[in-house]
């Protein structure tokens, strides 16, 4: 019997991934490599997952690792899975990463790069391995202006912090290894928000950050204008199409090799995005301008200004972004599935109707 080996639950993606990874390979297992820290809640998880998805039962263990360490080991003399248990790996699902805008460049490199390089070097040692999925993400173009093709990855662009930075390096190591032999796919969500149709997330940031600025604040809604908003776009994407992308895409013969922005190939421009939220949320948009640097160095210097707007400074970067994406391969290979990335003016509303009713949700970032 195969076996898959995945980093990253409980996270927002893995824990969502994972039974449908198992689903469409009923033959196979899963091997979740787990942070001794995260064990509970990956146990609270499992048990949930279990009770909605039967066919996991008695098919995934959770085992003790750090990617952060050579090996994956959990610590200096504790081996995570066993040998024989790595020879059935066939299948390695790469996602825990770190994800906050406002992480230190330390932090980030040691899961976003050295934890990468773990992971290959992993990789290298699993004789029956078939394949890697690598979940990057669409802002490894840090500030590249103009559209950013899914082939292109270093074309001398600068970052806005260390999370796209270090997730640049991160799929810089992949494609090194993918030239070098190592049969691969890469996944680039862009913004990961709530369910389509539920609207349901674990977790509040990117385009939550401006729906809370916006409702903090009275009828007419003071807005900066940081940029055009008719030409910045929101690279969003609901985490059910990207779990049905990945789902779908991994088992396809043309996806080896393959690079795929996950992201709406359409996405809203920011007037869209705050007039649709505002609409909503029962308020009137008044747009003043007001310089990136000005808006960022208010919310950043002011105490408290940050926590009373509810909008983070690093999260203001993304309102002057220059990028596109360009959705070439995941477009044209999922056509043959029926698959596609529904229009943000879909589901909207229910993002915010789940907001609205869910405030015990935490945040968290980008993905």
């Amino acid at each position: 019997m195969s076996l898959l080996l995945m980093t990253g639950l409980p996270g927002f993606l893995g824990s969502a991934l994972l039974p449908r990874l198992l689903e469409r390979r009923p033959g196979a297992d899963a091997l979740c490599l787990v942070q001794p820290q995260h064990e509970a809640l990956a146990k609270a998880r499992l048990a949930d997952l279990e009770e909605v998805h039967p066919h996991l039962r008695h098919r995934v263990r959770l085992v003790r690792g750090d990617i952060r360490l050579p090996g994956l080991r959990a610590g200096a003399h504790r081996p995570g899975a066993s040998a024989g248990e790595l020879k059935r790996v066939t299948e390695v699902w790469h996602l825990a990463a770190v994800y906050d805008l406002a992480v230190g460049e330390f932090a980030a490199r040691a899961v976003n790069v050295d934890g990468t390089r773990h992971v290959l070097e992993a990789c290298a040692r699993l004789p029956r391995l078939e394949r890697l999925h690598h979940v990057s993400t669409c802002y490894v173009s840090g500030r590249y202006a103009g559209e950013f093709t899914e082939d292109a990855l270093d074309e001398g662009q600068e970052f806005r912090n260390p999370y796209e930075e270090t997730k640049f390096e991160a799929e810089l190591l992949v494609r090194k290894a993918m030239a070098d032999g190592l049969p691969a796919t890469i996944y680039r969500p862009g913004v990961v928000v709530g369910d389509a149709t539920t609207g349901a997330t674990q977790k509040y940031d990117g385009p939550y950050f401006l729906a809370s600025f916006l409702r903090r604040q009275p009828t007419v809604a003071v807005v900066p204008r940081v940029a055009d908003p008719d030409q910045v776009r929101f690279c969003l994407v609901p985490r059910d199409f990207v779990i049905d992308a990945m789902d779908r895409l991994s088992v396809l013969d043309e996806s080896l090799g393959r690079t795929y922005a996950l992201t709406d190939p359409a996405p809203p421009t920011m007037r869209e995005l705050v007039d649709t939220f505002a609409h909503h949320l029962g308020k009137r948009v008044l747009w003043v301008p007001l310089p990136l640097g000005v808006a960022r160095a208010v919310v950043d210097r002011v105490p408290g200004m940050e926590r009373l707007l509810g909008l983070p400074a690093e999260a203001l970067d993304y309102s002057a972004s220059p990028t596109t994406y360009s959705t070439t391969h995941a477009t044209t290979d999922l056509a043959g599935t029926g698959l596609s990335c529904p229009p943000f003016h879909a589901y909207a509303d229910r993002l915010l109707d789940y907001m609205l009713a869910h405030a015990e949700v935490g945040s968290a970032a980008m993905t």
